[in-house]
């Protein structure tokens, strides 16, 4: 009988800083075959870059702040606070905000076997 690959834990301090998007953080704790598990952090008033994750789904659950996100071709924003799950769909052109006053910070699952993230040069036209 094979052995199992052991447990893993990834403390704090060994989060590796990735997939960089202008005005937002995210570190990587884990990367596998199909799967991208990490974290993000937002500052007060930062705006990310416009991007897209391929055609991975991306899952988060914000653990502190608001998390504001804007989509391509849709009017308006939702925001997420703490407790909160978000669901962000595989090619979806999306930005990230803080409204808030102290930095947001989310737990990231991203499933699929795309390219973890693609930062767009520009704001994307609205939908006619």
């Amino acid at each position: 009988m094979e052995h199992p690959e052991p447990v893993r834990v990834v403390r704090e301090a060994e989060l590796l800083e990735s997939d960089p998007t202008s005005g937002m953080v995210r570190l990587r704790a884990f990367e596998a075959p199909g799967l991208w598990a990490g974290q993000v952090v937002t500052e007060p008033a930062a705006v990310s870059g416009w991007h897209h994750h391929d055609s991975n789904v991306s899952m988060l659950y914000v653990l502190s702040g608001v998390l504001r996100l804007e989509c391509e071709g849709v009017e308006g924003w939702v925001d997420a606070v703490a407790g909160d799950y978000v669901r962000v769909p595989a090619f979806t052109v999306h930005r990230e905000s803080n409204p808030g006053r102290e930095p947001s910070l989310a737990v990231i699952a991203r499933s699929g076997d795309g390219i973890p993230t693609v930062n767009v040069s520009h704001a994307p036209p609205p939908h006619a």
